[in-house]
């Protein structure tokens, strides 16, 4: 009989393409090429935030799909600059009518959820108010977007949803199973831990940084193991994608996708 996995998760490596932030800004790197590298990394997924595509035609978006199936890759997330939490009627339908277009190219990739942010909180405006603003836009949101089968992951990140309660509350309240949080280990600002377990229970994806914050806010070296059991324990299943802020990501991330991989395949069945 085959020894089970100690854990027996279901996790699976990715690699999130911010992590080469400056190299697409630069065109001196493709998505083709980061499709590539993360297969020969052995990964298997790709977080493919969108912010340098050279545009959303037809065209590039089924040859960049080819590209992943080839190579072995799923891409299952595209990073969209969606800002929720918007004051007015005709701010918040801006919103929505950027989330139905990146919803459409997802579905064009093969990807099966977009991630956005809460945004800034509006000048003038409380937390709550900003919450509630966020809820909406994200409901109506979510209609179209469940309607392609495609999920909406709230990143905690700055502004309203720096914190990991008020993206608990937003996702919460807008009570959409098309909803859920795209947990981000390295943007909480201080307990980063215990705030990051706290929200594991609504992930619909992962982002696991190099580094988190303590409890007294100071940044220190990310215990992957850790974050990896508290992933597992949750229940979650899915992509666990690796998120490199650093300025050497040609010289670091290789190393470090290599280690994410190797942690996720000695507790995944």
């Amino acid at each position: 009989m085959q020894a089970q996995p100690a854990a027996g998760y279901h996790l699976r490596p990715g690699l999130v393409a911010y992590s080469y932030r400056k190299q697409l800004a630069g065109k001196s790197l493709k998505y083709e090429d980061l499709i590539r590298m993360a297969a020969d990394w052995g990964l298997d997924g790709l977080d493919c935030t969108v912010y340098w595509f050279p545009d959303t035609s037809p065209q590039f978006l089924a040859s960049l799909r080819k590209t992943a199936f080839k190579n072995g890759i799923q891409i299952y997330n595209a990073g969209v600059r969606v800002q929720l939490s918007q004051p007015t009627p005709e701010l918040q339908q801006a919103q929505v009518d950027d989330i139905k277009k990146w919803v459409d190219v997802a579905d064009r990739l093969g990807a099966n959820q977009i991630r956005v942010f809460g945004g800034p909180i509006p000048k003038g405006a409380s937390e709550q108010q900003a919450i509630a603003w966020a809820v909406e836009t994200l409901k109506r949101g979510a209609e179209y977007a469940g309607s392609r089968g495609i999920t909406i992951g709230v990143e905690d990140d700055a502004g309203l949803t720096i914190a990991a309660e008020p993206t608990i509350a937003i996702v919460r309240q807008a009570d959409s199973p098309w909803v859920g949080i795209n947990a981000d280990s390295g943007n909480l600002k201080a307990d980063g831990y215990a705030k990051f377990e706290s929200m594991l229970p609504y992930a619909t994806s992962i982002h696991l940084k190099t580094e988190i914050s303590a409890s007294d806010g100071k940044k220190e070296k990310a215990d992957w193991p850790r974050l990896l059991a508290m992933i597992g324990n949750s229940g979650y299943k899915g992509y666990v994608g690796l998120e490199y802020e650093g300025n050497e990501a040609e010289a670091q991330v290789p190393g470090y996708a290599r280690e994410l991989r190797a942690l996720i395949r000695k507790v995944s069945a």
